[in-house]
């Protein structure tokens, strides 16, 4: 029988026999950071919807059953030892151990994040967090990976990345939370870890058929999509970085101002920047903006005053989307811009969370107590997150690159899909199902006369498509007039990308 009772305000109270003490969890917190566990879960399948809008239509149902996937096994990675690797009471600097192994005792014992709510409730509120950031990294695998190895590389970089960076970050046992770092809600073990991860898997996955051609230039397949991705994860923020306060104080509240506020300047930054080039007003680069914004908040939101959530979201809407162009200079395929979303922005969060940290907002909730960054005259404190940020980064990338050169010599596990895959689209080769029923009708029509021209997906007559996610595609006027197709057929910009 649990040993929990209440008292006279209704509050949930907790006697540990071993010492004597008396805990007292408030229902108010506990609700609030439950709220704040289902506010983050909708942000998974959103990363889904947002990449899957981004892609051609061939591969869009693969991302979003990309997101679900990923959901359920770090679920069970959080349940079986996840939870234990990341916030056994007597972790390690680097890491926890098994303390916690398939969530023995973790139930009505104070959480290791705030002693106001039992830890079960901040196990499963991480368990979130745990779970969106490898779906923030596999989006690097898009339109080139296979399936099944992928559900075996997500259990097993959740193990051996994630969890322990998480240790190091938050754990009060780890290094860089002995050090003095601030990371409120993620900078680093969700962001930074996530996009230098996409970074080593396109890397290790080489480019796609047709890179550094018109064949890649394609629009997104379905912007609505992609708006409602950013939807969901802008709705879901509020639980992700508000939540981290981990009680319903003022804190939370400065969280959630903070974060709207970033977000809103990151997308007016980033569509304005895109205005410059080819005056139009880009859903796609407000919604790019706006995420950037949300990654650059993360780890200052309950650091930093509402002043400086601005100066966070213009330099995350300027920086990140000036270093989308990275992967032209360096010729590596990021499909979905990740590295330069999350690292680069959870890197640009970081630094301005040293510079703008102040004491008196970490004290919004009676608790924290910390240095503050340079506006407090602190000034170690960006020396603090540059070595936070940069050690993260460094073991991520080399640790995700080991993890996939050893799954390449094992039988059944190497990650790149065959050259004939990608062609037809992972949707159809992978899954045998599409996005959309009009996809799967098409291919039905065509029978034995179905052919394949390079990277499209024809029927013989069928051109390839333009477009991109940032401005560097020509416009269809200028594409229809690009000579015709070796059939004699004038060459049509089809205006759904494939």
């Amino acid at each position: 029988m649990v040993n929990v009772s209440y008292d006279a305000s209704g509050d949930l109270n907790w006697f540990d026999p071993s010492s004597g003490t008396t805990w007292v969890y408030n229902l108010g917190d506990i609700a609030w950071v439950l709220a704040s566990t289902a506010l983050v879960w909708i942000m998974i399948p959103g990363v889904g919807f947002f990449y899957s809008g981004l892609l051609r239509r061939k591969n869009a149902l693969s991302m979003i059953w990309m997101s679900m996937m990923t959901l359920a096994v770090v679920s069970f990675q959080w349940f079986f030892w996840g939870y234990s690797l990341a916030f056994s009471e007597t972790a390690g600097k680097y890491i926890g151990n098994l303390q916690h192994f398939g969530l023995k005792g973790a139930l009505q014992q104070p959480s290791v994040g705030s002693e106001r709510i039992p830890s079960l409730a901040f196990c499963v509120f991480q368990l979130m967090f745990a779970a969106i950031t490898p779906m923030i990294a596999i989006g690097a695998a898009a339109e080139r990976a296979r399936l099944g190895p992928l559900m075996v590389f997500v259990f097993v970089w959740t193990t051996v990345v994630y969890d322990p960076i998480a240790c190091w970050t938050w754990n009060p046992h780890g290094w860089a939370f002995i050090m003095g770092g601030l990371d409120f809600a993620g900078g680093t073990p969700v962001h930074i870890s996530s996009g230098t991860a996409a970074l080593a898997i396109s890397i290790y996955l080489g480019r796609r058929r047709g890179w550094g051609t018109e064949r890649l230039a394609y629009k997104p397949h379905n912007t609505t999509y992609v708006v409602i991705g950013t939807v969901f994860l802008w709705f879901g923020w509020f639980g992700f970085n508000g939540g981290s306060a981990l009680s319903a104080n003022l804190r939370a509240i400065q969280a959630c101002i903070v974060t709207n506020l970033a977000a809103s300047v990151g997308g007016l930054t980033w569509m304005l920047w895109d205005y410059r080039l080819e005056r139009k007003w880009s859903v796609v680069g407000f919604c790019s903006g706006a995420i950037a914004g949300l990654v650059a908040i993360t780890p200052g939101s309950g650091f930093v005053g509402s002043p400086a959530a601005v100066l966070f979201g213009f330099m995350a809407g300027t920086v990140c989307n000036f270093a989308t162009q990275l992967k032209y200079i360096f010729n590596y395929d990021d499909t979905l811009d990740i590295f330069a979303s999350h690292a680069i922005g959870g890197i640009v969060g970081n630094v301005l969370t040293g510079l703008f940290a102040q004491k008196s907002v970490a004290d919004f909730d009676h608790i924290t107590t910390i240095g503050g960054g340079w506006l407090d005259h602190h000034y170690i404190q960006l020396g603090f997150q540059l070595a936070d940020s940069f050690s993260g980064l460094s073991y991520s990338f080399v640790v995700t690159t080991a993890i996939l050169w050893v799954m390449h010599f094992i039988p059944g596990l190497r990650l790149r899909a065959s050259e004939e895959a990608e062609i037809l689209g992972i949707d159809d080769a992978e899954m045998g199902e599409f996005a959309y029923d009009y996809v799967g009708l098409d291919l039905a029509a065509s029978g034995a006369a179905h052919t394949f021209h390079d990277d499209t997906h024809s029927h013989g007559d069928v051109p390839l498509t333009a477009g991109g996610r940032e401005p560097r595609h020509l416009h269809m006027s200028t594409a229809h007039k690009e000579g015709s197709l070796e059939s004699g057929v004038e060459k049509r910009v089809d205006p759904v990308a494939e």
